[in-house]
């Protein structure tokens, strides 16, 4: 008898994906900054929707490289893995068009070795792709008075400041850096890397805390709330109770079980899980939005 092999149904993620398309479009048409497709904010029909390419596309080649490094490092382990989940989010409520993007793990990792691999994959691949977008844009981005009225402007995280002073120098007071489009999304980009690092629970990082410090990667997950919270007060930024709220709620502090819990993690792996909580800091901004 011939073994019958179930297809992936893969409609469900197209849809996603192609609403998530959408939505990101819609909001790309806020981010203004690029002469060339802010010419279609004044055109009439659907063609104004071309003003939010250059924020869509980059913003969706950051989470598809995030979500595929993920996927074809879990099809490498053996893993049963499912393709993207692209999350759509209507603009303006939020602001960026999207909720970020999910697979699927159908299949425990084999071992820490291969749990590490899968989780850190995904944001280092990510990165790979916003960091290069992030330079490109502040390329295009200018220096412009800051407007008289009121504004919202996204905080620097410690990289975003270097890379900031390393294009501009030091920015003259009464002025500020008005951003291309692709440095927003890749701005956006480095926030959901760093969101998807914080060591909790099934996140990147809570797999790759796992991976690092098995039975008490619960207490770091209980840590980084903690942490949170802490930011939340020393900023009295909200965002830093809602990040800590969600993490609670929905995420949690549970991992699932993996085959070998026996093998150590390679001494390698070691070091790249400690670089990315490094990362994880140089890609958090203290306060995420300013209005001025």
């Amino acid at each position: 008898m011939a073994e019958v092999v179930e297809r992936p149904r893969v409609a469900v993620n197209v849809v996603l994906f192609v609403l998530t398309g959408a939505s990101t479009l819609v909001a790309g048409t806020m981010f203004s900054g690029s002469p060339t497709f802010d010419a279609f904010r004044s055109a009439s029909g659907p063609a104004w929707l071309l003003s939010g390419v250059p924020f869509a596309c980059t913003l969706l080649a950051i989470l598809g490289v995030h979500e595929f490094g993920h996927y074809f490092t879990a099809r490498h382990y053996g893993a049963q893995v499912s393709l993207p989940f692209f999350i759509p989010a209507p603009p303006p409520l939020f602001l960026f068009g999207t909720m970020g993007a999910i697979i699927r793990m159908r299949s425990p990792a084999r071992d820490r070795n291969s749990l590490f691999d899968i989780a850190a994959a995904g944001p280092l691949a990510g990165l790979a792709v916003a960091l290069p977008a992030v330079i490109i844009g502040l390329a295009w981005s200018t220096v412009m008075p800051t407007p008289p009225g009121g504004y919202l402007a996204f905080g620097d995280s410690l990289l975003i400041r270097w890379l900031v002073h390393l294009r501009f120098g030091s920015i003259p007071g009464g002025a500020m850096v008005f951003t291309h489009p692709v440095a927003d999304a890749a701005w956006a980009g480095f926030l959901v890397t760093a969101l998807n690092l914080f060591p909790v629970g099934q996140l990147d990082g809570g797999r790759i805390a796992y991976a690092l410090f098995g039975r008490h990667h619960r207490a770091v997950g209980v840590l980084t709330v903690a942490g949170l919270i802490l930011m939340g007060v020393l900023t009295w930024s909200p965002n830093w109770f809602v990040w800590a709220a969600l993490l609670l709620l929905l995420i949690g502090f549970h991992h699932g079980a993996i085959l070998d819990d026996v093998t150590p993690l390679s001494p390698g792996r070691r070091v790249v899980g400690l670089a990315c909580f490094v990362l994880m800091v140089l890609l958090v901004p203290p306060v995420p939005i300013q209005f001025g």
